[in-house]
């Protein structure tokens, strides 16, 4: 391993710019069994068809789905597409502990745990089904804070509608706005899950619908609508947001070039973004450039002087650079075959030694320059 790349350390939740904590999150999912609604409660009373078997659906036990009433014959969810659910799960105990009616989501983009989005698109439009989700699958070994750790979760699901995801062209400026937010939270609570590749996943989802660009067409089902200044500066607000935060998921995964990418886009439109300069200062001390590194610290110091952070890493790489500089030093000194030991006069070298080095030295000197000579001449006759 190269000694002047240093190690990274982990990005800290606290350094996203998110608006809830997962745990907060979790409780709005997470009910006690006994705030259950009615129609959770209908859903638990249905009985399985008796000629229905468990579908295996991984093959390894993991997933599992069976038929509580069928649906419409064929009529499935593609990838993408919008559909109304209402999903009830509870642990091996009993106890319910995540709760939604008439939720939408949009198949494939993880807004429910990984498990139902497999399962999801297997159900018919109308179909109760229950589905006994793995903790790998579910919410691992980090749990909720209403959800322990390693928890099998049993769901009802219910599939009530199913709708065709819309181009994003024909949506409002709003409504961009709104679903790309939804996938940036989205992306931020699995990033603090220390789930980097979901939160990118989701990051980059959420940019298909905030970015814009010169032909961007604002719901063109709508010729006379007009967008203000402040609603595009709004939008591209929320745009770099999602820039900032999928950089430092980025950098989680190694992916420098990516993540300094990113942190450019942001600092393009926000100079002064002290969370963008601070990444990209990361960046460069991970990558072994302490020089560059070390000015854009200081130029996000120069921002904030309250940054401890920066401050911390401005020491940190004073003492790298100075380590690094001795080495170099030390480096060129071999090349050149300067040590101190003979840099020191000898007392023992004869007259007639001397001079016979300093002829040696003059050709040598002689001869590099004539083939430096002859190198120009062969460049430039070319």
């Amino acid at each position: 391993m190269d000694e002047n790349v240093t190690p990274k350390r982990p990005e800290t939740p606290e350094s996203l710019e998110t608006p809830e904590s997962p745990e907060t999150e979790a409780q709005d999912v997470s009910i006690q069994e006994s705030n259950c609604s009615e129609n959770s409660k209908d859903l638990s009373m249905e009985s399985p068809l008796e000629d229905e078997q468990w579908l295996d659906i991984l093959g390894n036990g993991q997933l599992k789905k069976r038929v509580v009433k069928k649906g419409e014959q064929n009529v499935k969810p593609q990838r993408g597409d919008i559909c109304t659910v209402t999903i009830m799960g509870v642990l091996d105990s009993g106890k319910v502990v995540e709760e939604h009616v008439d939720k939408q989501i949009q198949t494939g983009d993880m807004e429910v745990v990984q498990g139902l989005d497999l399962t999801i698109v297997l159900m018919e439009l109308g179909e109760i089904a229950v589905v006994v989700v793995d903790p790998r699958f579910a919410y691992g070994t980090r749990g909720t804070a209403s959800i322990p750790s390693n928890a099998t979760i049993t769901y009802t699901v219910e599939l009530k509608e199913i709708k065709e995801e819309p181009e994003i062209e024909t949506l409002s400026i709003n409504q961009r706005r709104e679903i790309g937010n939804k996938k940036r939270e989205r992306g931020n609570w699995f990033f603090m899950r220390k789930d980097v590749n979901h939160a990118i996943l989701c990051y980059r989802r959420a940019l298909q619908y905030l970015l814009i660009d010169d032909d961007t067409r604002w719901n063109k089902n709508e010729e006379t609508e007009t967008v203000s200044d402040t609603e595009l500066q709004a939008l591209l607000d929320d745009c770099v947001k999602v820039y900032n935060n999928l950089a430092a998921a980025l950098i989680e995964t190694d992916a420098y070039h990516s993540a300094l990418d990113n942190v450019n886009k942001v600092l393009k439109y926000q100079p002064n973004n002290t969370k963008a300069l601070y990444r990209k200062g990361k960046i460069f001390k991970i990558q072994g450039h302490y020089g560059k590194a070390y000015l854009t610290f200081l130029e996000a110091l120069k921002i904030n002087p309250e940054l401890w952070s920066v401050k911390l890493e401005l020491a940190s790489l004073k003492e790298k650079m100075a380590k690094q500089n001795e080495k170099e030093k030390s480096l060129y000194a071999k090349m050149l075959g300067i040590n101190k030991e003979s840099d020191k006069p000898s007392k023992d070298v004869k007259v007639e030694d001397k001079s016979k080095i300093a002829k040696g030295i003059l050709w040598t000197l002689l001869g590099a320059s004539a083939v430096v000579v002859g190198m120009l001449v062969h460049r430039f006759a070319s």
